[in-house]
């Protein structure tokens, strides 16, 4: 497979049973996950946190493959909000991973983010992963979760400059994530 061979574009509604059956079988044999990655997805599209623009999926001879999720998120601190998005999750069909799909969404969506004028994307994900796409510990931001997460797990990327200026506190999920 080479890279060029792969289409990146946004999730239309006629792909979402396709990209929640790529969600579920993504995570299906993680050890680190609830398994109910697929039902996250489906409940957020009918959020307030949801960005149709930010549902992106991956397509290799014309089958889809992979598909990666940012939605609104915020840090709060005391009085102050910061908004930013949540990166979850991103999922690529077993057979096809490890052949750079995670990664060409991964950028894509940061692009996409970028030209929206997002500042930050917040993820809870593998350590050895998430750090080659720039992301580092959200502590180091003096960013915590409103659940016991592992430091190792918990990263932040600014997405531009001054993108994590001031920006501090405790992240707010929207109710999708919590229910």
């Amino acid at each position: 497979m080479n890279s060029t061979e792969i289409n990146i574009r946004e999730e239309a509604v006629k792909d979402y049973p396709f990209v929640e059956s790529i969600v579920e079988a993504a995570f299906r044999n993680e050890a680190y996950s609830d398994h109910k990655e697929h039902l996250l997805v489906k409940k957020l599209r009918s959020s307030p946190a949801y960005i149709p623009e930010l549902s992106i999926v991956a397509e290799f001879n014309n089958e889809l493959v992979g598909h990666i999720l940012l939605t609104k998120i915020k840090v709060i601190d005391g009085e102050k909000e910061y908004e930013g998005l949540a990166l979850a999750p991103v999922s690529v069909l077993p057979k096809y991973q490890t052949r750079g799909i995670g990664s060409k969404l991964i950028e894509e969506a940061h692009l996409k983010a970028r030209s929206m004028n997002f500042g930050f994307i917040l993820l809870i994900g593998h350590e050895d992963y998430y750090p080659r796409f720039g992301y580092k510990l959200a502590k180091d931001f003096d960013i915590s979760f409103p659940f016991d997460v592992p430091e190792e797990s918990a990263f932040v990327i600014e997405l531009n400059e001054d993108g994590l200026k001031e920006v501090r506190g405790i992240v707010k999920y929207d109710n999708a994530f919590l229910s």
